[in-house]
């Protein structure tokens, strides 16, 4: 607790004592100047009082039993326990209370089921009238609060509306009859009670279906609100002034029937609707809360004299040098300049196996380091890094709607003037031919329909599976863009997938070498690399680490020259050696046999671009290099066949290298030589002979491709623009994660068609029964009470059976 600060001149402590202490850390303890006697004595003194940090009762110093010294200060407590706590933890009791983190200024909120609609800050749907979520979520901003606050309101609610259907029923279902004058005295208890819960507790119903009426967008909210409105006014004339009531209305002891019962126990039902229905959908965001926790708090920041500092990670900024330890998170995404380590990846691309990370390579905010330290530049802060980008297309993703939420939009449009319809229907049905009394058995049944009838199941059919599923996905390597993307890519027939990058790594390697005289394989390697080591071309960096990768030494190069269009050449140990084409042969007076040809255009037809090596003017090698297949690939073809899909592969690289490729993989159809608009014609030809098109590419030059497809497949290894135009993006950038997605894709149609079927089949049984279809075959009539449970029950099914596809298998 905090205390206010006193200048304590007329009563200072001895030299020799410490200071007393408040539990804010002041420089001294309130003062209080009093008289004090002492067995009858008149002597008057000054006593100082300070209150007891822990607790925050006061404690005169003079005569304080528990005492206890910290950095120099005393401090006094009420009791020995107290005591006890400080000493165990002084900085808990010394510091202030933290404030709770104020909302973002104009942060933007949204409704869970119409997308379109949103505002800065919170508050209802006026469509719906559910509570509105944040754009963007926090892992601050979600503290429970809500959910506590609707509990605690259901359980209140509960405990009023108990009594009230226990006074109500317990005649009917017991025999209770109380006598005179405790059957007053029960009625106007179970009109206050149910007066309470409807007023107060169905405050927020009576709001959201009076927001839906001013521009017109009726919701369940509206039935709620009709209903048991009409069901507690006419209750409370009833009650008060049975007289008013045309004879119909009286019983046969010429009581008028009230319906306190099935108001109050409908508030409640709809309370505990709301309250399962809110647990749910924090849970289906669980996926999304677990990749907001993966980035750290703070980041070590090295500073340019070296000094290493903690710092929160807002106050990162591209460039900054940080010290990622064995054992932290990575926190923003950046390239590494010093050391050498492996990085757990698994939560980002769900791969087991660390990779390995050193000089020059690029690492991302939230994963984890695991054996070695390494200091990385900055360079993606904030919302530009990976992690940030895959929760905001998530969150997109969860907010949009699928071509199935269409069929649900358009039904809810008429659903409920066509509810009220109905329900007006079967008032004047039973107030016309109905048993005695007509005008109650009306309206109950009104009422009935009024409340079963609640669209909350239908509304819910589409976003709630949208929602679990693209958590799912996100967990699997996937990110959906929107709903449409998960509902498309179930129907795909044909995959259009690029080569380099999306097949292959998309980065050169070395594939082979081949000695055509008496030199060594590592002889001819180190000979190349050194020559090599000045050059930036990507085919030199290739040829450098597959040298390092292998253990060899590259020697040291003089007389380095580089001839445009042919190669290089230098002196390593005293030897002229050359590395080019065939361009560079000619220009050395070199020539190949054509034995030495025809093994170059063998490595040629695997993909390879072969490179001749010269030493002392003698033709001593050739290196292949490629872009290699990605260990993946070929697994990812083969399911993808399995599944049904025709595999074509769109490459700007030549006819002999893409050939080649396809011929490895088994892909069904190869063009070569395209252009970014050629392979957007292809895509087009397609989809016009009625193929269901996926395109699947990482390159700028794929981005018109993957716009037209039916879907676009980004690989998260590529570009930016690629992924922007995609509308899945798989983070790993490998194909495999293509057949879960579809899968994926596959179970959440399955399971939105599930829960429009049960929505549908829902309403158009228990309106019917609402309205007292029942009654002519079995006497019996649907209580509005019963009604209200069946809908609130309705909502609920629909989560769980979306809550289903977290376990869907993949």
């Amino acid at each position: 607790m905090s205390m206010e600060k006193h200048d304590c001149c007329s009563a200072k402590p001895a030299a020799a004592e410490p200071a007393v202490k408040s539990c804010c850390g002041g420089a001294s303890a309130s003062t209080e100047h009093a008289h004090h006697g002492h067995h009858g004595a008149s002597q008057d003194h000054v006593a100082q009082a300070a209150k007891d940090p822990v607790c925050g009762m006061s404690v005169d110093p003079s005569t304080a039993a528990h005492r206890a010294e910290h950095d120099g200060h005393a401090y006094y407590f009420c009791a020995q326990r107290c005591k006890e706590k400080f000493l165990a933890d002084p900085a808990r009791y010394l510091q202030p209370p933290a404030k709770p983190a104020p909302a973002l200024a104009g942060a933007v909120y949204t409704c869970p089921m119409h997308p379109e609609v949103q505002q800065v800050g919170p508050g209802h749907c006026p469509k719906c009238g559910m509570a509105l979520e944040p754009m963007m979520p926090s892992l601050d901003e979600d503290d429970g609060h809500e959910l506590r606050a609707m509990s605690r309101r259901f359980w209140i609610l509960a405990v009023l509306t108990l009594p009230v259907f226990v006074l109500a029923m317990g005649p009917h279902l017991f025999g209770w009859h109380l006598p005179m004058p405790w059957d007053g005295v029960a009625g106007w208890g179970e009109a206050m009670l149910a007066t309470v819960v409807v007023l107060w507790g169905g405050a927020p119903f009576f709001a959201r279906g009076w927001q839906s009426l001013r521009p017109w967008s009726p919701n369940m909210y509206t039935l709620i609100a009709l209903g048991t409105g009409v069901a507690w006014l006419y209750s409370v004339v009833a009650f008060l002034a049975p007289s008013l009531f045309p004879q119909g209305f009286h019983d046969a002891h010429g009581r008028v029937g009230v319906y306190f019962e099935s108001a109050a126990v409908i508030v409640t039902l709809v309370t505990l609707g709301d309250f399962l229905e809110l647990r749910a959908r924090r849970r289906t965001s669980a996926a999304l809360k677990g990749l907001l926790g993966l980035a750290p708090k703070t980041a070590r920041r090295v500073a340019r004299d070296g000094s290493e500092h903690d710092v929160p990670l807002d106050e990162v900024h591209p460039g900054d040098m940080l010290r990622v330890r064995p054992g932290e998170r990575v926190p923003v995404d950046g390239v590494v300049t010093e050391g050498s380590s492996h990085v757990d990846e698994s939560m980002l691309t769900g791969e087991p196996l660390p990779v390995g990370k050193r000089l020059g390579e690029r690492v991302t905010g939230g994963t984890i380091n695991q054996d070695g330290a390494l200091l990385m530049r900055a360079d993606k802060v904030g919302a530009e890094t990976m992690l940030a980008q895959i929760v905001a297309l998530v969150a997109q993703a969860q907010r949009s709607k699928a071509p199935l939420q269409r069929v649900a939009d358009r039904v809810a449009a008429w659903f409920v003037p066509a509810v009220v319809a109905v329900a007006a229907l079967a008032f004047v049905l039973w107030a016309s031919l109905g048993p005695d009394p007509r005008l109650a058995h009306a309206l109950i049944a009104a009422v009935s329909v009024l409340i079963i009838a609640c669209p909350c199941a239908l509304g819910l059919a589409t976003p709630i599976s949208i929602m679990v599923a693209s958590g799912r996905a996100a967990q699997n390597g996937v990110l959906f863009r929107d709903a449409a993307a998960i509902e498309s890519l179930r129907s795909i027939d044909t995959l259009v997938v690029d080569k380099t990058g999306t097949l292959t790594e998309g980065r050169p390697s070395l594939q082979d070498v081949v000695s055509l005289g008496a030199r060594p394989f590592d002889q001819l390697l180190a000979l190349a690399a050194a020559l090599e080591r000045p050059s930036e071309h990507p085919l030199a960096r290739a040829i450098l680490d597959g040298a390092q990768s292998r253990g060899i030494a590259v020697p040291a190069v003089e007389d380095f020259r580089s001839m445009t269009g042919a190669g290089v050449e230098g002196v390593v140990h005293g030897h002229a050696v050359a590395l080019g084409n065939r361009q560079l042969l000619a220009n050395i007076g070199v020539t190949a046999t054509p034995a030495v040809l025809d093994r170059a255009d063998i490595l040629r037809a695997q993909g390879a671009t072969v490179m001749f090596l010269v030493v002392d003017g003698v033709l001593e090698g050739l290196l292949a290099v490629a872009d290699r297949v990605k260990a993946s690939t070929p697994r990812a073809i083969d399911d993808l066949h399995a599944a049904g899909l025709r595999i074509v592969m769109l490459t700007g690289d030549n006819a002999v290298t893409a050939k080649a490729v396809a011929g490895e993989l088994g892909i069904d159809e190869v063009h070569a030589d395209v252009s970014p608009a050629d392979k957007a014609a292809v895509v087009r030809s397609l989809r016009a002979q009625g193929h269901r098109v996926a395109m699947a590419g990482d390159g700028i030059n794929d981005a018109p491709a993957l716009a037209v497809a039916d879907v676009g497949i980004a690989m998260g290894s590529g570009t930016d623009i690629a992924m922007e135009s995609a509308q899945v993006t798989l983070v790993k950038g490998e194909l495999t994660a293509i057949v879960r997605a579809r899968a994926l894709s596959q179970a959440t149609v399955r399971n939105i068609r599930q829960n429009l079927f049960f929505a549908f089949v829902y309403n158009a049984v228990g309106v019917p029964l609402a309205a007292g279809l029942l009654y002519p075959l079995l006497g019996v009539m649907l209580s509005p009470m019963v009604a209200a449970l069946a809908m609130s029950l309705s909502s609920v099914s629909v989560v769980g059976n979306a809550l289903r596809l977290r376990h869907a298998p993949l």
